[in-house]
């Protein structure tokens, strides 16, 4: 039987249990996927402590991977039978090697990207498309800060930033991994362990300000990354990795210079298939024209997925994070 990762409660990454599950065929409008890498996110986290409700307990955690279809149910047009394809969104479950999954949520995969990066980096890849070209247009001469820049979202939005002309300073948490974002795009890697990031953005733009900060860091970053911003800058918190964000009240942003704040979640940006497959798309053929080059820190078998979170929840991870599935 095909395995998988479930828990039965909400918790610490004990609570992740490798247990043999039967996969139905599939119905209406699904395919039963044949997978074979899926991604370690943040989100998984937030699923696994509650911090992201699950529909119901016990449940599968994980909302991305690849592989090739193995069957088709009724009224599915767009996929058939020996398709490689990924998705990366709801519903939880990817942690798994074989699954039923809702067909207008699948992604044609490329022969040139590989599975490791298709089902460990597609998440990100739509996530930096979307910080990049939906929440916030980059172009040329814009000035970003990026914290956890050599993250697995840092780095493929950072060498995307990079490319379409605009100046990238990101935050990191130690001399190795300022090395590896300058390797990737990031202009001026700051270690915050050991300066105050604030007035290195204060030096590095005379004073101005960035136009757009991206703050996937959450409490421990949040307020000083308004200070980072120019008048009518745009704050864009799309993660949690330190704890939620304080609250504010609207008055705040007034007072540090008509400030922008958004708080965007990928799957509403993708929700219709067309924008799915646009910025698939987009993300992919970056890929393959080497504009981002995807790094895939650690790989861990499926039973290893307890330690993959420990791993991403202690920052001791650089690029993507992957579950390598397949059994043979």
């Amino acid at each position: 039987m095909p395995r998988a990762i479930r828990i039965q409660e909400p918790g610490g990454p004990e609570q992740l249990e490798l247990a043999d599950i039967a996969v139905p065929e599939p119905g209406p409008g699904e395919v039963r996927l044949r997978q074979a890498a899926c991604g370690v996110n943040f989100i998984d986290c937030y699923h696994r402590s509650g911090l992201y409700p699950l529909p119901q307990l016990p449940h599968g955690i994980g909302v991305e991977a690849c592989g090739v279809v193995e069957a088709v149910g009724s009224g599915v047009r767009d996929v058939v039978e020996g398709d490689r394809v990924a998705y990366a969104a709801p519903p939880p479950g990817a942690y798994a090697e074989a699954r039923v999954v809702p067909a207008d949520r699948l992604i044609p995969v490329p022969d040139e990207i590989s599975d490791p990066v298709a089902g460990g980096t597609t998440l990100r890849g739509l996530t930096a498309w979307l910080l990049l070209h939906r929440a916030f247009r980059v172009r040329r001469g814009h000035t970003l800060l990026v914290h956890a820049a050599a993250g697995g979202v840092g780095q493929i939005l950072c060498q995307w930033a990079d490319y379409l002309g605009a100046t990238v300073i990101g935050t990191v948490g130690d001399s190795d991994k300022a090395q590896v974002a300058a390797e990737h795009g990031c202009h001026h890697p700051v270690v915050y362990t050991r300066d105050d990031f604030r007035e290195k953005v204060e030096a590095i733009t005379g004073g101005r300000g960035v136009d757009v900060a991206y703050d996937s860091v959450g409490a421990a970053t949040f307020e000083a990354s308004l200070d980072c911003l120019r008048p009518r800058g745009l704050m864009v918190s799309y993660g949690n990795a330190s704890g939620a964000p304080p609250a504010i009240e609207p008055g705040l942003l007034g007072r540090k210079g008509s400030l922008f704040l958004t708080r965007p979640v990928l799957f509403d940006y993708v929700a219709d298939r067309q924008d799915l497959l646009e910025g698939a798309a987009a993300y992919y053929d970056a890929v393959i024209q080497g504009v981002v080059e995807p790094r895939v820190g650690r790989s861990y078998p499926l039973e290893g997925a307890a330690q993959a979170h420990r791993d991403l929840e202690a920052r001791a991870t650089t690029g993507a994070s992957v579950l390598e599935l397949g059994r043979g």
